[in-house]
């Protein structure tokens, strides 16, 4: 009877157990959110503090699932996003607050994600600060994003009304040009500076367009790209959100950390041509990863400063404080 009586509470307890088990299991499944994260950017500097988390991605060693797209205008992001396929899109800085009047719902700044990057490279021994471009044609990129308005508004403030912009659809482009005429202009972000200069002697960094911003603005820093969300995401999967922008921020960090493993991860994902180069320029990209309470003064200034010169560069009119999230 006894054996009996014992037989029957290890049964009890068993299934008990199990019970606890199968429980456990469905709360975890609950909790945990294995929607896959479509993530765009830029060819350039935007993605060169994404690769490491790319590279993790594609060996499945992330805790949660992402899909990376790459593009080289600005405007087929936002596009993407409008239509709903991508969630997280990292874009020029000023594409950002259009796209919040662009994509149904809104989105929200989550990081800034790289600082100043262009520069202005010639040949022209003559061209040494943004006044010097008076009577020239300029050749870049970005039409109708942040290096133009950036540009412009340079030029603006400096007093050059005769200056002539000519437009690339890709910085290869550009290069391709000064490879033809050293003597010509251009403004390009790096890390395509640096491929330029290493394959033609002639060529030289004329100036930093952060160091002529620096000069004319004491408030804010130049801005040149940042991580948007679609605000519905955000509100459907904001652990996942956040889970992101942690990732990002570690992705970002082993930039430094790692050099010669990220140079050679820029390579693999045909944003720099050769390692060498690679090496050279990571470090004048100004990658970053501003996110929190500090994300919204520096972007914001930057933005106000681009409005005044220009409202339709922001969309028409700024931002809503909903825009830029801290994460809470």
């Amino acid at each position: 009877m006894k054996k009996t009586s014992s037989l029957g509470l290890k049964c009890i307890l068993l299934l008990l157990s199990l019970l606890l088990l199968i429980g456990c299991q469905k709360n975890s499944s609950a909790t945990f959110d294995n929607t896959t994260i479509r993530v765009a950017s830029l060819k350039g500097p935007t993605t060169i503090g994404l690769v490491n988390l790319m590279d993790e991605a594609s060996r499945e060693e992330c805790e949660h699932s992402y899909e990376f797209t790459m593009y080289t205008q600005g405007s087929d992001i936002m596009a993407a996003m409008a239509a709903g396929d991508i969630d997280i899109g990292l874009v020029p800085a000023n594409v950002a607050a259009v796209m919040n009047n662009k994509v149904e719902g809104g989105v929200a700044v989550i990081d800034i994600n790289t600082l100043g990057v262009l520069y202005c490279v010639s040949g022209d021994e003559s061209i040494k600060s943004i006044s010097d471009l008076s009577g020239k044609t300029v050749y870049t990129t970005g039409q109708g994003s942040t290096p133009e308005y950036t540009i412009r508004y340079l030029l603006s403030q400096n007093g050059v009304t005769d200056c002539t912009l000519e437009f690339k659809s890709e910085a290869t482009e550009v290069a391709a040009f000064l490879a033809e005429d050293p003597s010509g202009v251009a403004i390009l972000p790096q890390p395509f500076v640096t491929a330029a200069l290493t394959q033609n002697q002639e060529l030289k960094i004329a100036f930093s367009l952060d160091d002529e911003w620096n000069k004319v603005n004491t408030d804010c820093r130049m801005v040149t790209g940042v991580t948007v969300v679609r605000k519905d995401f955000l509100e459907n999967h904001k652990e996942l959100v956040n889970a992101f922008i942690k990732d990002h921020e570690a992705s970002t960090k082993k930039v430094s950390e790692d050099l010669e493993g990220t140079a050679g991860l820029v390579v693999q994902q045909g944003i720099i041509a050769k390692e060498p180069i690679a090496l050279i320029a990571i470090g004048n990209c100004n990658v970053c990863c501003i996110h929190g309470k500090e994300l919204r003064k520096p972007l914001e200034g930057y933005l106000e400063v681009l409005y005044k010169q220009d409202p339709k560069s922001v969309g028409g009119s700024l931002p809503p404080d909903e825009f830029y999230y801290t994460g809470k």
